[in-house]
């Protein structure tokens, strides 16, 4: 080959491959994030630093800041956080922010779509019913679930640029008359008494400060004879508060995910009884038979520097804002933690509750 035809054909492969990263790769859902579309929420690009300090600062020590803190801090920067990682989740995890279980043979995409229809199917959603997402995302679970029941879902996120972005997707979808986004705090819920017919929350309730607080307000919300599933993150009867690694995997699962503090499995259920609920079914998904739910963050490191590359030039090129590498890496080392978790068993992210609201005449018994 002539070196001049080598030399276009090396620059055209060369822009094949860029072309490829930044316009084509996306999330791993359809119509997800672009690389050259990352933003930090509604955050300034100037103030993207600051906030990720401020950020970083408040969950250090995410136990000793939950008992410290009043409750009225802990949801602005639970805002913060997805502020800062929803575009990145959109770009590289899709639009439903949760683990599944793996099923040979068969995609991430198939899985998680999988576990979110289980939902639908616990809470016998079908049409004419109404349920309520608490802590939506960007709306992938709600979305799966109204599509596979026929159910009417009205999601709650505390973060407003999520809000829109959900909105977006659902109008895309085609689904934007049976799915409603509200902006709002799930432990203050503004829906009326005994307004929802079922509901479910998909590892949300974890930023709660106190998960009396969130159960009581879905509680008050759902029907009588309603039912609510939640997938809830919890350290597991594995985990040894005196074994350093285990303790050093739990807190980096705490600081990277904005969390007050991981609770134990076995605070669940009593929970849900203290505010009122019946306890249904109580099962941890993660347990086999299930299939790991954790090789999806096995990314290898050539992966990981592809893409940290690509967001350092987009940020050189003033694409991305300033500070997005710095909260691309702390997603990729809160990755790492939660693998040890899932590897050793010591957390799950998918404890599976299914309550009751009791109807008038069993409450009163």
């Amino acid at each position: 080959m002539e070196p001049a035809t080598m030399a276009w054909t090396l620059a055209a492969a060369g822009f094949a491959l860029v072309y490829w990263f930044v316009w084509v790769m996306g999330a791993a859902e359809v119509q997800g994030k672009r690389a050259v579309d990352l933003q930090m929420g509604s955050i300034a690009g100037d103030k993207v630093g600051d906030k990720y300090s401020q950020y970083w600062s408040f969950f250090r020590s995410p136990k000793e800041t939950a008992a410290a803190a009043t409750a009225d801090k802990v949801p602005a920067f639970v805002d913060t956080f997805y502020n800062l990682v929803t575009d990145i989740y959109e770009w590289g995890w899709g639009q439903s922010f949760h683990f599944s279980p793996s099923l040979p043979g068969r995609s991430h995409r198939d899985a998680t779509r999988v576990h979110e229809e289980r939902v639908a199917d616990l809470l016998e959603a079908r049409p004419g019913k109404r349920l309520l997402d608490v802590g939506c995302g960007v709306g992938g679970p709600m979305r799966a679930i109204a599509a596979h029941s026929g159910s009417n879902v009205v999601g709650i996120t505390i973060n407003e640029y999520q809000v829109n972005r959900a909105r977006a997707h659902n109008r895309k979808a085609g689904l934007d008359a049976q799915c409603e986004v509200v902006c709002g705090n799930f432990m203050a819920m503004p829906f009326p008494d005994a307004s929802f017919d079922g509901a479910y929350s998909i590892e949300a309730t974890c930023h709660a400060p106190r998960l009396q607080d969130v159960y009581g307000e879905v509680f008050r919300v759902l029907k009588p004879g309603g039912l609510y599933v939640s997938y809830e993150w919890v350290t597991t009867p594995l985990y040894r508060a005196d074994d350093p690694e285990h303790v050093e995997a739990i807190q980096g699962i705490e600081r990277g995910d904005a969390l007050p503090g991981l609770r134990r499995q076995d605070e669940i259920a009593a929970v849900a009884k203290e505010v009122g609920f019946d306890v249904v079914k109580e099962l941890d998904l993660a347990l086999p038979p299930s299939h790991p739910w954790w090789t999806r963050l096995k990314m290898g490191r050539l992966s990981y520097w592809r893409n940290s590359l690509l967001i350092r030039a987009l940020t050189l090129l003033r694409v991305a804002p300033k500070g997005v590498s710095e909260v691309h890496e702390m997603l990729f080392e809160t990755a790492q933690h939660l693998t040890r978790g899932g590897e050793t068993g010591i957390f799950s992210p998918m404890h599976m509750v299914l309550l009751r609201k009791p109807e008038p005449a069993a409450a009163a018994e």
